[in-house]
């Protein structure tokens, strides 16, 4: 069973950063694909960056291009999340999300969910 632990939310100003760590176990080879989620009140959620084990392809919402950067540690099996420039609009719970299979897949299925990690943004 796969199983993700994020951990690295937390307060901050604009304009300032934060790094998400994701320390994921489980998977029964490198065709995975793995990335970031993130959920604000009232809204639904949506894929933040995601990358391909297998390809080492990545993806970044126009949202966050340019400001978020993905990052993996395989010998540590952990994904890491480098946030910079932070807005208020950033503010979610982010969820480490995973899904097994799939070779040209980038971002995952919905497959695996981590217990997600507060971000706030203040102005």
């Amino acid at each position: 069973e796969v199983q993700l632990v994020e951990s690295g939310g937390g307060l901050v100003q604009a304009g300032g950063s934060l790094r998400l760590s994701c320390a994921a176990s489980g998977f029964t080879s490198d065709d995975y694909a793995i990335g970031w989620f993130r959920q604000a009140p009232g809204k639904g959620s949506e894929a933040v960056s995601c990358t391909s084990r297998l390809t080492g392809r990545t993806y970044y919402a126009e949202s966050v291009r340019g400001r978020f950067t993905i990052s993996s540690d395989n010998d540590r099996n952990t994904v890491y999340l480098q946030m910079n420039s932070l807005k208020p609009e950033d503010t979610a719970v982010y969820y480490c999300v995973a899904s097994e299979g799939g070779r040209e897949r980038v971002c995952p299925k919905d497959d695996y969910w981590g217990q997600g990690t507060q971000v706030t943004v203040s102005a």
